[in-house]
């Protein structure tokens, strides 16, 4: 087993480049995770790891020979389950990344064949990306489209853009009476957006110029002397984000809003994306 958990970080590609789904880095680093689960750490990832309400991606490692996908020679394929930053931070360029997951072919022990300075191939599961990319986009297109209904006065907080339903939650409410109606014009309004199309910006700017496109502040928790990641979809206000987006909001294709629901001074939206994506 190699020496234990590299504290090198790990420099996030897809923050630059959200569509690089194959890519090559090098291996610092194998060892088994307290769960048994066997770890990557590699010196740059492609692969999302989970956080900001958005989950992991999943995909494979190509180890040694094959160059492609569908080139196995005498390679060891590492099937990646499960990606994750010690730190749970995926709002900065780098982050020590645990890639976790299991080998498909291994022969003989790993410790023989997995050794710090391998170079390896980066392969990330497209679909589950697009997916993912789509209904993170969608949250905050139903940010964008909340003061567009008579609803500005809520404020952005918690999200959950997992497949498995997927809901943003702001400060504030939205009385009884009008919750079915506003609904109706939340997803309306998103569906109108999505029709035009916009672009979606991820730019890493200095703390005052990101400020000035968020609407003048950003959150406490992104530190004054630090240059965020900031995602605008087309000439909307913007938020700090590191997670993964489509290019153009057209490709979101349609959102569904199932439920406005206030409680406690909170109100939760619930949405969804159509099943099928255009390619």
């Amino acid at each position: 087993m190699m020496d234990g958990k590299s504290e090198i970080p790990t420099k996030l590609d897809y923050y630059d480049d959200m569509w690089k789904l194959q890519s090559t880095a090098t291996l610092l680093s194998h060892f088994k995770g307290e769960d048994g689960r066997d770890v990557l750490i590699l010196d740059r990832t492609i692969f999302y790891p989970q956080g900001g309400g958005q989950p992991a991606d999943h995909g494979f490692v190509r180890i040694g020979n094959g160059v492609d996908s569908s080139d196995s020679g005498s390679a060891i394929k590492f099937v990646v389950t499960d990606v994750r930053s010690k730190d749970g931070v995926v709002s900065f360029h780098f982050s020590l990344v645990f890639h976790y997951g299991f080998f498909e072919n291994m022969v003989g022990e790993a410790e023989s064949q997995l050794h710090k300075g391998k170079e390896v191939s980066l392969f990330v599961d497209e679909s589950r990306r697009k997916l993912n990319s789509r209904l993170h986009s969608a949250g905050h297109l139903l940010d964008v489209c909340l003061p567009r209904i008579g609803l500005g006065h809520l404020e952005p907080g918690k999200a959950y853009h997992f497949a498995d339903g997927p809901w943003v939650e702001y400060k504030g409410t939205v009385p009884q009476n009008e919750m079915q109606n506003k609904q109706k014009d939340l997803e309306l309004e998103a569906n109108n957006l999505i029709s035009m199309g916009a672009k979606v910006h991820a730019d890493i700017l200095p703390y005052d110029e990101a400020a000035k496109l968020c609407g003048g502040c950003l959150p406490d928790y992104v530190p004054k002397e630090s240059a965020p990641r900031i995602v605008r979809i087309g000439e909307n206000p913007g938020c700090p984000c590191g997670g993964t987006h489509v290019t153009d909001i057209s490709d979101i294709i349609q959102v569904k809003v199932s439920q406005i629901r206030s409680k406690k001074g909170l109100t939760k939206v619930s949405y969804n994306v159509v099943s099928s994506l255009k390619i």
